[in-house]
């Protein structure tokens, strides 16, 4: 290409014109959907083969303007595209055994994170997707796999740094050479070296200077540390405490919580249910369901089902106030709030209206399951238009629960006690339990919430009327 365009300029030719025209024939070949679509050639045609053409048409003419202009909008178009996909997959470097595992994309609405824990150390071995660290969000905890199969060289981020997606936080090296494998247990705490006995010996027999004593005066006695008054708190000394910095699900939590607060005009009314019917139905048919649907029958399924009726015939209590506006919703998204070692998660079940008692129960299991291990996503804790909280488990009697923003009432349930109730003119034992439901009174009047936690208290006492509809 360098003798044409020489025999070219010497012919007559303009140099910019000729390279523009030999560029214009090469671009088909450079295109970005090319370059894009095959991914074990992006990276070479991006840092070797476009990198030479750059510093061609530099070194030829370098003060070039309007030559250069399709050659850089060229490079720069297929530097973009290629940087957009190498952001979420792992650089491999030209030697092709080091490879960077770096932060995946995390969600919409997540920018950035923390990076909680390195689950790996440098001279581990990492098996292909084995998770290596963990990033801690607003949300949830997600997992940074190892892109390839190897033995991690070294940690690039620390602990406690924030990250984004496409961050490098360690190299990998697939072929392990090179790498000192370093097993925090044989780390071997340094000791002093023993001194020989001759130089101990030595330094005895060397005589000491002598030091003159002086007679120091008296010193006058401290006066007494001032009494403490009455109302005067004594504080605990410093070295009994502890300062830990909040996780960032923590923080989120404490800000949704307090905003919930200072935004909604909350109110919480109360009743109480006979549990008696719905204990009776699981206890007579638990065998038969998890032979047939491969899961417990449990409650918690029966105040879903509960929920959607009241929902359905008191639509109010699922909108939402958006400015000036109500929103209706005309789907039911039902989210269970699940307390967790790391914080407090709310999965939602997706048209909770369409399912029937063994759907809601593997949803739950499955939701559950997910938030326990960490392993729930962005998308299974999105939306949601009521809440139900569940406080019984831990042995909670009575409670006035929060509104998960942006919805607009919340159901809170608690433990069964067994209490002396009135049946039929005679005092009799009953498995009571309470429930709240506490509502934004700026969308809700009390009727609404009043009705809706009554029929609650009717399909529960009574499940045979969800299959009459009444």
């Amino acid at each position: 290409m360098l003798g044409v365009i020489r025999r070219r300029v010497a012919s007559g030719g303009s140099p910019a014109s000729i390279l523009g025209h030999s560029l214009q024939t090469m671009r088909p070949a450079m295109s970005v959907s090319r370059v894009s679509s095959i991914a074990g050639k992006e990276t070479l045609l991006h840092s070797r083969g476009l990198g030479h053409i750059r510093n061609f048409s530099h070194l030829i003419f370098p003060g070039c303007s309007k030559g250069c202009q399709p050659l850089r909008d060229v490079i720069s178009s297929t530097q973009k595209a290629t940087n957009m996909y190498l952001w979420s997959h792992p650089f491999s470097s030209e030697g092709g055994d080091l490879v960077d595992a770096v932060v995946p994309f995390m969600g919409e609405s997540i920018t950035d994170g923390t990076l909680a824990k390195f689950l790996k150390g440098p001279g581990d071995r990492v098996e292909l997707d084995e998770p290596i660290a963990q990033i801690e969000t607003d949300k949830v905890t997600i997992d940074v796999a190892s892109p390839e199969a190897g033995v991690i060289k070294e940690l690039v981020a620390k602990e406690g740094e924030t990250v984004e997606p496409g961050t490098k936080i360690a190299v990998i090296s697939k072929s392990g050479e090179g790498v000192a494998h370093v097993a925090p247990s044989e780390k071997i705490p340094e000791k002093a070296a023993p001194k020989p006995p001759s130089a101990e010996k030595a330094k005895e027999d060397k005589p000491q200077p002598k030091v003159e004593t002086v007679s120091e005066k008296p010193k006058a006695p401290s006066p007494p540390p001032p009494k403490r008054t009455a109302t005067e708190p004594q504080l605990p000394p410093k070295e009994r405490e502890r300062r830990v910095p909040m996780t960032r699900l923590r923080k989120r939590v404490a800000t949704r919580l307090k905003d919930s607060q200072n935004t909604f005009a909350m109110l919480t009314t109360f009743n109480e249910v006979d549990m008696t019917n719905l204990m009776k139905l699981r206890s007579e048919y638990k065998d038969a369901f998890l032979e047939k649907h491969g899961v417990k029958l449990g409650l918690m399924s029966g105040f879903v089902k509960a929920a959607v009726s009241g929902l359905q015939n008191q639509p109010i209590i699922n909108a939402v106030i958006d400015g000036d506006d109500i929103i209706y919703r005309d789907y039911i998204d039902i989210s269970i709030a699940v307390g967790t070692s790391k914080g407090l998660v709310v999965p939602v079940i997706r048209n909770a209206d369409k399912m029937n008692f063994a759907d809601i129960e593997k949803e739950i299991n499955t939701l559950a399951k997910k938030a326990n291990d960490g392993s729930i996503s962005i998308d299974e804790m999105a939306g949601g238009s009521f809440t139900i909280s569940n406080g019984g488990v831990y042995g909670s009697l009575l409670s006035t629960p929060i509104i998960n923003p942006p919805q607009s009432a919340i159901l809170g349930m608690h433990s069964i006690v067994q209490r002396p109730m009135v049946v039929g003119g005679n005092v009799v034992p009953r498995p009571m339990m309470y429930i709240a439901l506490t509502y934004d009174h700026r969308l809700i009047d009390g009727r609404e919430a009043v009705f809706f936690l009554r029929r609650i208290k009717d399909v529960v006492e009574e499940p045979r009327r969800l299959l009459l509809d009444i």
